[in-house]
């Protein structure tokens, strides 16, 4: 599970059998979990984050999109 960025208490990542899937990132903080697809950025699923932080997460997801999909395609070689 290759960590991508830290950011506050947050955790962007990628799980390593997931490259059959589009481009996205998984995010946790303290048991809550959330996964964003990349481009667009759009939220696929949350459980127990709140949505003013959904709100966050979306923007920093966004603000960090070319690092993500940089990070994605050399995690999985595509």
């Amino acid at each position: 599970m290759p960590t991508v960025l830290k950011f506050l208490a947050y955790r962007l990542f990628f799980y390593s059998n997931e490259g059959d899937e589009p481009p996205h990132v998984h995010v946790e903080r303290d048991g809550c979990t959330a996964k964003f697809w990349i481009r667009p950025v759009a939220l696929a699923h949350s459980r127990r984050f709140s949505s003013v932080e959904l709100n966050r997460l979306s923007d920093v997801v966004k603000l960090h999109e070319a690092q993500i999909e940089e990070a994605w395609h050399e995690h999985f070689d595509t």
